[in-house]
């Protein structure tokens, strides 16, 4: 897929680091083996290196590299899924499949519609298509990439994160804006909350992808937070912004859901 059929909406993430696994996946599954496409893209400039339909920036420092998913918008949930982790393998072409091979990918990005081709013609991110867009540099650890738009089996699985959930902070006086990274278990978010140690919980509104915001003034106090998955676990880390947090720095929480 050219990486200008993306370009109006979105900016696909191109640095690798923590490149997906190969071979039989250790994670969890989540879900059984369902049945999708999947093609690829290439780096093309230098400032497709970050970006996102899910907010992460850069991949590299946000610890997701090039092991990234774009997802068709029937996959996608308007962006709640962002985080979450598929397993893919290659099926049904002996010439093109490298044999007994899978990988692990987290969801970074969307792949929009393109409703000037029909679903079975160049639309390949049009509903009700499930599609997967990787970097090439993915693509290759299970298929030879002149196959292009190829069959592939997925499967919703835990994500495995080094360290704790981590927690970037911006905003400006009156509202405080958190960008979620770093999440294990089932990967993505459905609820956060805040607390300054003058305020009690304050439930957070979805901003986009995993951006998060609140109208509330919270400089000069430390700062918690409680995060919820979509799988209905919740975890609380306390005081993980100290009293003299600047906006623009990001936080790592001492907890962090089980793969």
């Amino acid at each position: 897929m050219p990486l200008s059929f993306l370009l109006p909406l979105l900016l696909f993430s191109l640095l690798f680091g923590g490149g997906g696994a190969s071979g039989s996946s250790t994670g969890a599954s989540l879900s059984d083996w369902s049945a999708a496409r999947a093609t690829y893209y290439l780096a093309s400039d230098p400032r497709d290196n970050v970006g996102g339909a899910c907010g992460y920036g850069d991949l590299v420092r946000a610890g997701y590299g090039m092991a990234t998913v774009g997802l068709s918008e029937s996959l996608f949930e308007r962006g709640q899924i962002c985080g979450a982790c598929f397993e893919l393998r290659c099926v049904d072409d002996l010439r093109w499949c490298i044999p007994g091979t899978s990988i692990i990918l987290a969801v970074t990005n969307f792949c929009p519609p393109n409703y000037g081709f029909p679903s079975d013609g160049g639309g390949h991110c049009n509903p009700p298509n499930k599609h997967f867009v990787l970097p090439i540099e993915a693509f290759e650890k299970i298929a030879i990439w002149k196959v292009g738009n190829m069959p592939v089996q997925y499967r919703r699985i835990k994500c495995r994160r080094e360290g704790g959930i981590r927690f970037q902070v911006s905003g400006s006086t009156i509202f405080i804006s958190v960008l979620i990274t770093n999440v294990a278990g089932a990967g993505d978010v459905t609820a956060v909350k805040i607390k300054g140690s003058r305020t009690g919980w304050l439930p957070m509104g979805r901003n986009w992808g995993q951006n998060w915001h609140v109208n509330a003034d919270l400089r000069n106090q430390p700062l918690s937070f409680e995060v919820t998955s979509s799988d209905g676990q919740t975890i609380a880390s306390y005081n993980v912004a100290p009293k003299d947090w600047n906006f623009g720095q990001t936080f790592e929480g001492s907890k962090q859901f089980e793969a």
